[in-house]
């Protein structure tokens, strides 16, 4: 099982989210959840950078495998 992590730091608070490989789409609706709570500092642009660090990760483990 290849296990990922990536983490956001916002003040006070750090955000660290790990998941495995094919379980992007469920991350990124905790992203959308912590964003949508309006008792969180977590905010849309979080999960923007979040959402598009994910992205590049994504790109570049894929460049591994096909050059």
């Amino acid at each position: 099982m290849d296990m990922r992590q990536i983490s956001l730091v916002k003040g006070s608070h750090r955000y660290v989210f790990r998941y495995t490989s094919g379980s992007e789409p469920q991350i990124i609706d905790s992203f959308i959840d912590l964003a949508d709570d309006a008792d969180n500092e977590f905010d849309w642009f979080d999960a923007a950078v979040l959402s598009y660090q994910m992205g590049k990760k994504m790109e570049h483990q894929l460049d591994e495998i096909v050059p």
